[in-house]
C-alpha cells in the first residue's frame, strides 16, 4: 500500500472513530467473534454486500450509507453484549439475528406521532433506540458527553439524557424513559 493509501485508510478509521466509537473493522471483528459469525454471515445480517463490509473494514470506505445498517450494527452490538452477559443464548441470538437482518429500520413514528401501522404499537426498547440512532447519528459519543458535561451546571436533566440516551446503554436508557413516563 503506498503512502496516500495509507494515509486515505488513516483518516476513513479515524472518521470511522468519530461516527462509530471505534474503527469499524475492530467492531466487525468482535461481533464476528461475540456471535460466532464469518464475514459473509455479518454481511448478510447487516444488508450489505461482502466486498462493501470487506471495505468498511479495511479503512478503504469510511461511513455506512444506510442508517437502516447503522441500525442494525447497533442492534447487533446490543445482541452481543446480551450473549456475552448470559442473558441470550446461542441459538436465541442465532434467531434475534434472523430479525435484525429483516428489520427496515426507519422511523417507529409517524409525523403525526402515531404509531406506524406495520407493525404495530412501538415497544419502549424500539423508541429507546430511535433516539439513541438519532442521537447517535448526529455526534459521536465522546462529543455527546462533552455537551452534556457542558449543560449538567445549568440543565442537569438535559445533561442526563443526552448522557444515557447518547452515550449509554440501550437497558439503562429503557429504564430512564420508564422512569419518565406519565
Amino acid at each position: 500500500m503506498d503512502t496516500v493509501q495509507q494515509e486515505a485508510t488513516a483518516r476513513a478509521r479515524e472518521l470511522q472513530r468519530s461516527w462509530y466509537g471505534e474503527p469499524l473493522g475492530a467492531l466487525f471483528r468482535r461481533l464476528i467473534d461475540d456471535l460466532g459469525l464469518n464475514q459473509a454471515r455479518l454481511a448478510a445480517v447487516l444488508g450489505l454486500s461482502a466486498p462493501m463490509l470487506s471495505q468498511l473494514m479495511s479503512g478503504q470506505r469510511a461511513k455506512i450509507g444506510n442508517p437502516a445498517v447503522v441500525q442494525r450494527v447497533q442492534a447487533l452490538q446490543e445482541l452481543a453484549g446480551q450473549v456475552a452477559d448470559g442473558s441470550v443464548s446461542a441459538a436465541e441470538a442465532t434467531g434475534r439475528m434472523d430479525e435484525i437482518k429483516k428489520s427496515q429500520g426507519g422511523s417507529v413514528l409517524t409525523a403525526t406521532g402515531q404509531a406506524s401501522s406495520g407493525t404495530g404499537a412501538p415497544t419502549v426498547r424500539r423508541v429507546v433506540r430511535e433516539i439513541q440512532s438519532l442521537l447517535r447519528s448526529v455526534a459521536a459519543a465522546g462529543d455527546i458527553i462533552d455537551a452534556a458535561d457542558s449543560l449538567s451546571p445549568t440543565h442537569p436533566e438535559l445533561a442526563e439524557f443526552l448522557r444515557v440516551y447518547g452515550a449509554g446503554r440501550t437497558a439503562d436508557a429503557v429504564a430512564h424513559y420508564e422512569s419518565h413516563q406519565n
